[in-house]
């Protein structure tokens, strides 16, 4: 009797079975059916379309079909339709490297996830940077061949360096790894919400990339009206591409955010939140109050270019565009940084084996940087301002200076009288703080008006800005996967690669960005194929100096690829960490910690003898 009911059993409740073509692989073909659909649809029913098969309106709703295709197609259909609908979930996630290609709700799984396709759009992006920097080595056009492909080119480099990487790497990629484990969860609140968000950063991407198939479009990454409007349709997938990723960014920020505030283990309280997870959380909240205000803009932008609603031009107000996407752009720029900030004094300590100095001035910083990040954003329009205008926004920018400073000090004074250890992770961090104190002083000066309208538009403005993004940021996300890749992957990295490559990268960096102050000062105008022939030796050193740099980067994936595959088997806490990270093992197991973590001091003090594993208790052994 028994036998008989085991055997009718899975007739009754049929087991999932693992899908057996690729999840990408069937999102694609979904993805391409729905564009089809979606647009043959769109142009059968308009009246105005004329004779091509691909309009405007039909690009933008079959993008709509073919973004629904993907998503479904890469598991949302089996994991979030079907319970939708009462049924039973289908999707069972493969146990090897095959989870990594469909929708996945392991929060380890996701930041993976998000790392390699802003690693993968970071290649891109960086590719295209080559391309444009080849341009201009010469002071006349000779590699591309319209002013309108170099524009879009420019474009396309800044907008996936800003949606798809600087948004992306350190907060939803290391930030969906490594917040849980850093405050003793176990999951993550809204993992499906997460996981399928992750999805919608390649299909933006890809987006991009695809809209010059529709017309060249000549607005840069900002997308700048009323100049917009008269671009050809490769304007759409741009306003559809950041869209999705941005998107994806606010439902990874729900996530984060929420996870934060509700999953914290036990005696993990405010007082004893990491940094990193304080950066986080702060980043979660600008990307919820910001990224809708972007994404709102776009889709306004969008409609006035297909109805059209004259919303920018001279029926509206054209400025008014500038006013909503800085309104945005600036509160990004701190989007990038402050999950840098954060990581300085994650890694510094440790390093140094020192106790964190002024800790809660550290976090104090990271929380006023994030209130006042909303209050400097009109400085990028001091050329369209009356003088009277001006000085709030001028006074705001200098006091934002003041709490990005708290984590210089906190930072700077660990390091005073430590004795560092200068392993690559280190090395990277103090140079992404050299890097980030010239943005931050060149930042005073376009602060200052009259300065202001003297470098506006220049490769001043330039530089400046990338010593913010790459220079802090980026290098500070490559330090935190050489300092988290035993972590990862249970492997160490070679140490004096992993110096000599840093060192690399600096001299790269500075020589490139370092040399684009001189250029702006000289008067080399930024978003210019061709440029007065005084011009032409910087620009060539420039261009040297930023292959060089390039190459380097690709160097530091080989390297990290290749400890994480083949490196030497490393010891469950090779720094001598004191955050809950390192309390499991590495890799962490699926559930990443055995038993309930109970939190029973803080992480950053080294002034005492006790180990590490005695910050926490394990629930079952203190009952």
């Amino acid at each position: 009797m028994e036998q008989r009911i085991a055997q009718a059993e899975p007739r009754n409740h049929p087991q999932p079975k693992v899908l057996r073509m690729a999840p990408v692989l069937r999102g694609l073909i979904w993805a391409t059916i729905g564009f089809v659909v979606f647009d043959l649809f769109t142009v059968a029913v308009d009246p105005y379309r004329g004779n091509p098969l691909v309009t405007e309106p039909s690009a933008v709703i079959g993008w709509v079909g073919g973004l629904l295709g993907w998503l479904l197609g890469v598991g949302g259909y089996e994991e979030m339709i079907l319970p939708l609908f009462g049924s039973p979930s289908t999707w069972v996630e493969p146990k090897d490297w095959r989870r990594y290609f469909g929708l996945s709700t392991n929060h380890k799984v996701i930041g993976i996830q998000y790392l390699f396709s802003s690693s993968s759009i970071f290649l891109i992006a960086g590719l295209d940077a080559m391309a444009m920097r080849y341009e201009l080595m010469q002071p006349s056009m000779h590699f591309f061949t319209y002013t309108g492909q170099y524009l879009t080119a420019v474009g396309i480099h800044g907008s996936l360096m800003m949606f798809g990487v600087g948004t992306v790497a350190m907060i939803s990629g290391l930030g969906n790894y490594f917040v849980p484990l850093m405050i003793g969860a176990k999951r993550t609140v809204f993992s499906r919400l997460s996981g399928i968000g992750h999805w919608l950063l390649p299909a933006g991407a890809l987006t991009l990339v695809a809209s010059p198939l529709l017309g060249y479009w000549d607005t840069g990454w900002r997308g700048y009206e009323p100049l917009a409007s008269q671009d050809p349709g490769g304007m759409v997938y741009y306003y559809l591409g950041i869209f999705a990723m941005t998107f994806s960014t606010i439902l990874s920020a729900v996530n984060l955010s929420a996870t934060i505030i509700f999953h914290r283990a036990k005696g993990m309280t405010w007082a004893r939140l990491p940094l990193f997870v304080w950066g986080i959380l702060t980043v979660s909240l600008l990307n919820l109050i910001w990224q809708p205000e972007i994404e709102m803009t776009f889709v306004m932008a969008l409609l006035d270019k297909l109805i059209p609603f004259h919303f920018w031009d001279a029926l509206g107000s054209p400025e008014t565009y500038l006013s909503m996407f800085w309104l945005f752009g600036h509160p990004e720029v701190y989007i990038i940084v402050l999950p840098a900030f954060a990581m300085w004094n994650e890694i510094i300590p440790v390093m140094a084996q020192k106790n964190l100095f002024a800790r809660d001035w550290a976090i104090i910083g990271l929380i006023f940087v994030m209130m006042l990040s909303g209050l400097v954003w009109a400085h990028h329009m001091f050329t369209n301002m009356r003088n009277s205008e001006m000085f709030p926004f001028a006074f705001f920018t200098e006091m934002i200076s003041i709490p990005t400073g708290f984590s210089f000090m906190a930072a700077i004074g660990t390091l005073w009288k430590a004795r560092l250890r200068l392993t690559t992770p280190s090395l990277l961090v103090l140079m992404s703080l050299f890097n980030f104190v010239i943005g931050g002083l060149t930042g005073v000066y376009l602060a200052d008006p009259p300065v202001n309208l003297q470098v506006h538009d220049t490769f001043f403005v330039i530089a400046h800005f990338h010593y913010t993004i790459i220079g802090g940021m980026i290098f500070t996300w490559i330090a935190s996967m050489y300092y988290w890749l035993p972590k990862f992957s249970g492997r160490m990295y070679n140490e004096t690669w992993g110096k000599l490559l840093a060192i690399w990268i600096f001299i790269g960096f500075n020589g490139t960005f370092g040399q684009m102050f001189l250029l702006g000062l000289d008067g080399m105008n930024r978003w210019v194929p061709a440029y007065p022939p005084y011009l032409k030796p910087v620009n060539y050193e420039v261009s040297l100096f930023a292959f060089f740099l390039g190459a380097g980067f690709i160097a530091h994936a080989i390297h990290i690829i290749w400890a994480w595959r083949n490196g030497p088997k490393a010891p469950e806490n090779p720094w001598h960490s004191r955050t809950l990270e390192w309390l499991t093992t590495s890799p962490p197991p699926e559930n990443n910690f055995d038993g309930e973590v109970e939190v029973i001091r803080g992480f950053y003090r080294y002034d005492h003898d006790e180990p590490s594993a005695y910050l926490v208790k394990n629930a079952s052994e203190s009952q």
